[in-house]
């Protein structure tokens, strides 16, 4: 699970996360969104303890992230907005390594391997470079990588960005079974019509400041509006209806 207190980050003079409070339990599937520069990377950059809170504490499974973060973190995996890859690696020398960075063993490692080059439809191209990859392609890597070690904890960060309509359906269903199984989802995401669709719960950011939180049903009752979340959101965040 995942434990938020009081969490604040501050750059300079800017406040970009402030007072921060949330608990997403067990098995929970929960969607951040925000306007853009609301505070969602910070939160998520704090969350995988890439970045440190000026204040406040962040407790993965029980484990403080900046305290105990080796632990916290081999607990985790968190697929970025952008996918990082060593590109003079392969597709399964990338996924090896990370496996030995978890400190798999070797055979659970490679059937791990297989069960995700599979799911993904990666195998023509796990023995290519990783510079040769479509931004697509990345990007299925990356979700196997992070599913490689079976994390307690899953933080995704626009997991479709780049994904035909075929591995988008794969992705979602893949979210939905391991939340099924236990583990807790946190996505960041702008398409809110995935966050409508998958998410137990959202929570709205703005201005550095968790400004609405509950499930879909409350927060249309928040709105008074029966609309998608597409529509409340434009309304609780004083955009309108979007057009000029």
């Amino acid at each position: 699970m995942i434990e938020i207190e009081d969490v604040s980050k501050r750059y300079g003079d800017k406040l970009a996360v402030e007072g921060l409070n949330l608990t997403v339990k067990k098995g929970e599937f929960f969607a951040l969104i925000g306007p853009n520069g609301a505070g969602k990377t910070t939160t998520v950059k704090m969350l995988v303890g890439l970045l440190r809170p000026s204040s406040g504490r962040i407790r993965i499974c029980g484990l403080d992230i900046s305290r105990d973060h080796v632990l916290a973190k081999a607990r985790l995996s968190y697929v970025p907005d952008q996918p990082y890859l060593y590109e003079k690696l392969s597709g399964r020398e990338f996924l090896e390594f990370v496996g030995s960075v978890y400190r798999m063993e070797g055979s659970k490692c490679q059937k791990e391997i297989e069960k995700w080059v599979e799911l993904f439809e990666l195998r023509p191209y796990v023995d290519e470079l990783c510079e040769s990859y479509s931004q697509g392609m990345k990007q299925r890597l990356v979700l196997s990588a992070a599913l490689l070690h079976e994390p307690e904890v899953l933080v995704v960060d626009e997991p479709m960005v780049g994904l035909d309509p075929k591995t988008t359906r794969i992705v979602k269903e893949v979210l939905r079974e391991k939340t099924r199984s236990g583990v807790t989802v946190f996505m960041c995401t702008h398409v809110l019509s995935v966050a409508e669709e998958l998410a137990e719960r959202v929570g709205i950011i703005q201005n550095g400041r968790l400004t609405v939180l509950g499930t879909l049903q409350e927060i249309r009752g928040l709105a008074h509006s029966d609309k998608g979340l597409e529509d409340i959101f434009l309304k609780l965040t004083g955009a309108g209806d979007g057009r000029p």
